[in-house]
């Protein structure tokens, strides 16, 4: 995709009897300092989220609980990528166009970002995407 390939990053898992435990750790497994964390959910069946790419903004995206597709586009190819273990994140760089698909019942994907929300960030625009990698 880039030189800075979009990657799955495993955590860390400890695990217990009791229920299993995973974890990240600002930059000891996530390549960035965190600056914001949200969360997607109650996505009703047939809907996507996402559908942008941001100009300079990194993230790593979880599932949390469920399942669900990210597709990615670099402006010539496109990649999918199926979350469904919540020890694994998927690293996604700056200038990937990015969308979030096929959501299961009670999904709940995780994002953390290395900015805080700037709607300047947004590329919203496909082809405009499409201008800017060129």
């Amino acid at each position: 995709m880039s030189s800075r390939e979009c990657r799955i990053i495993e955590f860390p898992k400890v695990l217990d009897e009791r229920g299993n435990l995973s974890f990240f750790q600002d930059e000891d497994q996530i390549p960035f300092s965190i600056a914001r964390t949200y969360w997607i959910y109650d996505v009703p069946g047939g809907e996507m989220r996402g559908s942008h790419a941001y100009k300079t903004l990194q993230e790593v995206i979880v599932a949390l609980s469920g399942s669900f597709d990210v597709v990615l586009h670099d402006g010539d190819k496109e990649m999918k990528f199926q979350l469904n273990r919540s020890y694994y994140g998927l690293y996604v760089p700056n200038m990937i166009w990015r969308r979030l698909e096929n959501f299961s019942t009670n999904s709940l994907a995780l994002v953390v970002a290395d900015k805080v929300y700037d709607e300047q960030e947004y590329i919203r625009d496909f082809e405009e995407f499409q201008a800017l990698r060129k």
